[in-house]
C-alpha cells in the first residue's frame, strides 16, 4: 500500500465523525461535505510523521474550516434555510443511496430544533458548544482551535448551553449588562481612573495577552485587580466598543485597520478575565460588529 492509499484508508476511518462534527457546525450537508473534503485536501498535502493523533488533527482542521465558513457566511449576511439533505436519485448507486439514508438519520438525531438554536449562535460560540457539549472535546483543545484561553472558551460554551436550554437572563438583559461593564471599563481606562477600574474588576481577575500584544508592551499574564487596573490605567484611548464573536468587547483599529481585540469573560457584575489578541491570523478569525 502506497502513502496516498494509506492516508485515504485512515481518513475514511474518521469520515463519519468528521461529517457529524461539520454538519452540527454548518447545519448543511453540502457545506459539511465541503469542509470534510477540505480536510482531506489538507491531509493529502501534509507530512503525517508528526501527527500523533490523526483523529484529533482532522477534527481540528474540520473545526477551523467550519469556523471560517460560518464567519464568511455571516459576513455575506446569507440567509440559511436549514437542512439541505437532497432527495435520493433512483439512478444513484446503492452506496450513494445508503449514505443519503444515513445522512437523513443523523439529521433526525440532531433535531431541527437544535439546528435552529445553533443558527442563533456566533461562530466561535457555536464551535465551543458543539465540540465540548456534543463531542466532549476538552476546553483546552477547543481553546487551541479558537486561539483563545480555556476560560474564554468555557464562557462561550456556557452561553451556547444557556441558549439551547432556554435558561438564564433574557439575551437583551445579558447584553445590556455586558455593555455597561465593558463601557465602564473603557471609560475608566481612558480617563486613567484607577478606582473606577477596580470597581469593575473581580479581585482575582486574570489578564492574558498573546505574543503580539506582549510585543506591544502588555504582560503575557497578570493576576489580581490592582495589577490589571494599573496596566490599563490611561491605556485604552484608541479602543472602541464592538461585538466580538457575539459578546461585547473592545477593538483597537487605528486608521481603520484592526490591530487588536480585547475579549472579556464576565461573571455577575464583574470582569473575571481579559484576553488581548494581536496576532493577525487570529484577528481574522474573529466575528466583529462595531457598536455605537
Amino acid at each position: 500500500m502506497d502513502e496516498r492509499d494509506w492516508r485515504a484508508e485512515r481518513f475514511e476511518e474518521h469520515r463519519a465523525h468528521l461529517r457529524a462534527v461539520a454538519f452540527r457546525m454548518m447545519g448543511s450537508w453540502s457545506e459539511a461535505e465541503d469542509a470534510v473534503q477540505e480536510a482531506w485536501f489538507r491531509l493529502s498535502r501534509s507530512e503525517t510523521e508528526g501527527i500523533d493523533n490523526l483523529g484529533g488533527w482532522l477534527t481540528t482542521v474540520v473545526s477551523r474550516v467550519c469556523l471560517d465558513m460560518l464567519r464568511s457566511r455571516k459576513a455575506r449576511r446569507e440567509e440559511h434555510l436549514g437542512l439541505q439533505v437532497p432527495e435520493p436519485d433512483l439512478r444513484e448507486s446503492v452506496e450513494t443511496r445508503t449514505r443519503l439514508e444515513q445522512d437523513a438519520e443523523l439529521a433526525d438525531s440532531v433535531g431541527a430544533a437544535l439546528l435552529v438554536v445553533l443558527e442563533t449562535m456566533a461562530p466561535a460560540e457555536r464551535l465551543a458548544f458543539v465540540l465540548h457539549d456534543l463531542f466532549a472535546v476538552p476546553f483546552d483543545k477547543v481553546a487551541h482551535i479558537l486561539g483563545r484561553s480555556p476560560e474564554a472558551v468555557r464562557q462561550l460554551a456556557s452561553r451556547g448551553r444557556r441558549r439551547v436550554q432556554g435558561e438564564g437572563r433574557p439575551p437583551e438583559v445579558e447584553d445590556e449588562v455586558q455593555r455597561e461593564l465593558v463601557s465602564a471599563f473603557l471609560t475608566a481606562s481612558r480617563e486613567g481612573n484607577f478606582d473606577a477600574l477596580l470597581a469593575v474588576l473581580a479581585p482575582d481577575v486574570v489578564l492574558r495577552a498573546d505574543s503580539m500584544a506582549v510585543l506591544g508592551g502588555m504582560p503575557a499574564e497578570l493576576h489580581g485587580a490592582e495589577g490589571v487596573a494599573r496596566t490599563f490605567k490611561g491605556r485604552a484611548r484608541g479602543a472602541h466598543l464592538s461585538r466580538v464573536d457575539g459578546a461585547v468587547g473592545l477593538v483597537w483599529a487605528p486608521g481603520g485597520t484592526i490591530r487588536g481585540v480585547i475579549h472579556f469573560t464576565l461573571e455577575a457584575d464583574r470582569i473575571r478575565a481579559i484576553e488581548l489578541v494581536g496576532d493577525p491570523e487570529q484577528l481574522r478569525r474573529f466575528a466583529l460588529e462595531p457598536l455605537g
